[in-house]
C-alpha cells in the first residue's frame, strides 16, 4: 500500500491511498495516519523484538533487601509555642507596674 502525500486547504499533510484504477481510495490527516502506524507494530518488527528475546539470557533476580524501620521525626515547634514564655514575662511585668 503505497501513499502519496497531499496538502489540505487548511495546510495540513495528508496521505492519500489509491486503488489500481488510480481513484482515491482512502485519505488521512498525516496526524492520524502515524498514529495509527506507531500504535501497530509491523510482522518484520514482531519477529525482530521475538529473536532478540530469544537471544538474551533469562536475568538473575537479586534477594529484596530488609525495609528500614521507619524514623519518627520531632513535630516541629509552632510560632505560639515559643512565644508563650515571652506572653507570660510581658503579662508579668504590666502586673508588676500596676501595682
Amino acid at each position: 500500500m503505497a501513499r502519496t502525500t497531499h496538502r489540505s486547504t487548511g495546510g495540513k499533510k495528508l496521505y492519500a491511498v489509491r486503488d489500481k484504477d488510480g481513484q482515491f481510495k482512502d485519505i488521512q490527516t498525516y496526524k492520524r495516519a502515524h498514529g495509527q502506524d506507531v500504535k501497530r507494530t509491523s510482522k518484520a518488527e514482531a519477529m525482530a523484538d521475538a529473536k532478540a528475546a530469544a537471544k538474551k539470557p533469562a536475568k538473575k533476580v537479586a534477594p529484596k533487601k530488609a525495609a528500614k524501620p521507619a524514623v519518627k521525626k520531632a513535630p516541629a515547634k509552632t510560632a505560639a509555642k515559643k512565644m508563650a514564655p515571652m506572653k507570660t514575662a510581658k503579662k508579668a511585668k504590666k502586673a508588676s507596674k500596676k501595682k
